[in-house]
């Protein structure tokens, strides 16, 4: 009985352990870079693919995605400190990818939205959600349908830059684009 315990408690241990996701390791050392206007809105997730290829099943082209020429290729939107307020730039990149989801009804999207490590933990999940809801509200009111978006806040917990100055806390606050499903 005792042994069936030892196994029992092992196996949920190593179950829990799996279950767990690990962040990245906050490196003080490394200088972030600026982003600057047209390169800033280029930005990818660290780690992540972004690109896309093949027939999206309705005719749609992924290829319009990864076109560096198109708007669609900007699927990073950067907010100012404390702030859900989309600019005018930035209404132009929602606009087009308003756009392709509308004509592409069988594709969808996830809104991931972030916050920089200023304030609490609380205050920034609700931050990333007003500034994903807020990207949201605009692909709406474009005509693309509320099932073909989904909308997640990861508040500070997925910072792309590790820093702790104003650089890095720029390029964490942003809300992410991400094409799923295919």
């Amino acid at each position: 009985m005792r042994q069936f315990l030892t196994y029992l408690l092992l196996t949920l241990f190593v179950l829990a352990l799996g279950g767990c996701r690990f962040g990245p390791v906050k490196d003080r050392g490394d200088e972030v870079t600026e982003p600057s206007g047209e390169q800033s809105q280029q930005e990818t997730v660290e780690g992540g693919d972004l690109s896309f290829s093949g027939d999206l099943g309705s005719g749609a082209r992924m290829e319009e995605l990864n076109d560096p020429d198109s708007p669609l290729s900007k699927r990073v939107l950067y907010f100012d400190f404390d702030s859900s307020n989309v600019t005018e730039e930035q209404r132009e990149i929602i606009d087009a990818h308003a756009a392709f989801l509308s004509r592409n009804p069988d594709v969808s999207v996830v809104l991931e939205g972030h916050a920089d490590e200023r304030g609490t933990r609380e205050y920034n999940l609700a931050l990333g959600e007003r500034r994903a809801k807020a990207v949201e509200q605009l692909l709406q009111v474009q005509g693309v349908a509320a099932d073909q978006i989904q909308v997640i806040s990861f508040g500070e917990e997925r910072p792309v830059a590790l820093d702790h100055n104003e650089s890095a806390w720029r390029l964490n606050r942003r809300v992410e684009i991400l094409y799923s499903g295919y």
